[in-house]
């Protein structure tokens, strides 16, 4: 039997403005559309930020994700998996409410402080139409995305008290030994769902030997005690995606990572990004797993546990 391989889709995310792709979700109804629309293209998990429906600002009140989590939980079985991130700018405290309030299968969880730097991108974008835009970007360059030891632990005691499971976001190699911590401490159970995250400003790279290197560690990390699913940001999306497939793992995409679909080309909508990446999948001979799957390999506790 071929392998199955689980797609991720991060549909909006807190990294890009609202300026810089007129396609970007930002109303609850464009963020349930884009999920729901990534999961009818193939993605098995859908990771979901939530945005001012005025200015797009990122916005993490559980009264901002409630009005889609019940729309994409309705019109489609994808699991959903609720961001603890939430924006750099945001205190530990704001970015775990809708976790705790919604009770999602999956969380995503952030394996350490870092520097997470978005100030190049003002480089390539000039005109904004929000005055939050500039500034969001431009202090960036003195901005430290917190996620202390403490942070964590108080995210993964809280979280899962309700079964819910995480998504870990390591940008770098010393979080898979952050990860490994959690695990000795026993606040954190297998299977792991290891998220590399490669490009982004701050941590690790995006050659094809970082890839490979993030794997060799958490395999000797983990063992066959975790799934390894990755995300390349801006153009490295499609390229680390395919070598992590042809390698053994899971991919991520979706324009919380990209706002591209080819060079030069903005994405209209997060499925066209999920077409591109099953087809080099299935290009290699490999299945695309459904959401039945994901949850099967996950352990996850299903979508009737969930508290929206």
């Amino acid at each position: 039997m071929a392998r199955k391989v689980m797609i991720t889709c991060a549909v909006t995310g807190a990294i890009h403005t609202p300026s810089m792709s007129p396609h970007l979700p930002i109303t609850a109804a464009e963020i349930a559309e884009a999920a729901i629309g990534a999961a009818e293209a193939g993605a098995a998990l859908v990771h979901v930020h939530a945005r001012n429906p005025v200015d797009g600002r990122p916005d993490q009140s559980p009264e901002a994700f409630e009005p889609f989590l019940k729309v994409i939980k309705q019109r489609c079985d994808a699991v959903i998996n609720i961001t603890t991130g939430g924006a750099p700018t945001m205190t530990i405290e704001e970015r775990l409410r809708p976790c705790t309030h919604f009770k999602p299968e999956v969380a995503s969880l952030n394996m350490g402080s870092m520097n997470f730097g978005l100030y190049p991108m003002l480089a390539r974008h000039k005109d904004f139409k929000h005055a939050w835009e500039k500034p969001y970007l431009a202090e960036s360059e003195d901005r430290i995305f917190k996620n202390t030891f403490k942070d964590i632990a108080g995210i993964l005691t809280a979280c899962a008290e309700n079964g819910t499971r995480f998504e870990i976001e390591c940008y770098d190699i010393g979080h898979l030994y952050t990860l490994a911590h959690f695990a000795d401490r026993g606040l954190v159970k297998p299977p792991f769902f290891v998220q590399s995250v490669f490009g982004i400003l701050g941590g690790i790279g995006a050659h094809p030997e970082d890839v490979a290197h993030m794997k060799r560690t958490a395999d000797r990390l983990f063992g066959d005690a975790y799934q390894w699913s990755v995300l390349g940001a801006g153009r490295n999306q499609l390229p680390i995606a395919a070598q992590a497939a042809a390698m053994g793992g899971n991919v991520r995409v979706g324009l919380e990572d990209s706002l591209w679909v080819g060079p030069g080309k903005l994405a209209k909508t997060n499925a066209e990004q999920v077409a591109k990446v099953r087809q080099i999948i299935e290009g290699l001979g490999l299945e695309i797993a459904t959401p039945a799957d994901a949850r099967k390999t996950l352990a996850l506790k299903g979508a009737d546990r969930v508290n929206f």
